[in-house]
């Protein structure tokens, strides 16, 4: 069984056709999973709606706190792109080090259509936090990361290594 947190970020984003805007309603995981005929036993539960550029160390907190208390060992936890690593570095330094967590997130809206990155992202993700060791991950691009190896390129849109030096 995975554990899916849900913490908001791009990925659950809808557009209002009115006013133009981003907004949040309700999450697009689980209609994800069924389109994409996952089989893996989840457990989603949604933490916050937020776009991660407003997350504070309180929300991280929360975040922290029901990975510390989830009985699974494997967590995926959706997230906006913009604060992703900060968020990381937070679990990994908090007491997790028997879990599993992978982060993911999604430059486009999964409501923008086929234009999303997220369907991709969430695929690549779930495999991987059912693969990898005990640690802290960040999934995006078909790719995985530990936490503290990547970093948001934020000209091009990609998660890329970090050079060293």
């Amino acid at each position: 069984m995975v554990q899916v947190f849900i913490t908001g970020g791009t990925v659950d984003k809808q557009y209002n056709y009115i006013d133009g805007r981003l907004y949040f309603g309700n999450s697009h995981l689980p209609d994800m999973l069924e389109r994409g005929r996952s089989t893996v036993p989840v457990n989603i539960t949604t933490l916050m709606m937020i776009d991660s550029l407003e997350m504070t160390d309180d929300d991280r907190q929360i975040i922290l706190h029901n990975c510390q208390k989830s009985r699974q060992q494997r967590i995926l936890i959706t997230h906006g792109t913009d604060t992703m690593t900060d968020t990381a570095r937070y679990l990994a330094l908090g007491d997790t080090k028997d879990k599993t967590i992978v982060l993911v997130g999604a430059l486009v809206p999964y409501a923008f259509g086929n234009s999303s990155d997220g369907f991709f992202n969430l695929g690549a993700a779930l495999a991987f936090v059912q693969l990898l060791p005990p640690g802290v991950y960040i999934a995006m691009n078909g790719q995985y990361h530990k936490w503290d190896e990547v970093r948001k390129n934020r000209r091009t849109g990609y998660f890329e290594i970090v050079e060293e030096g």
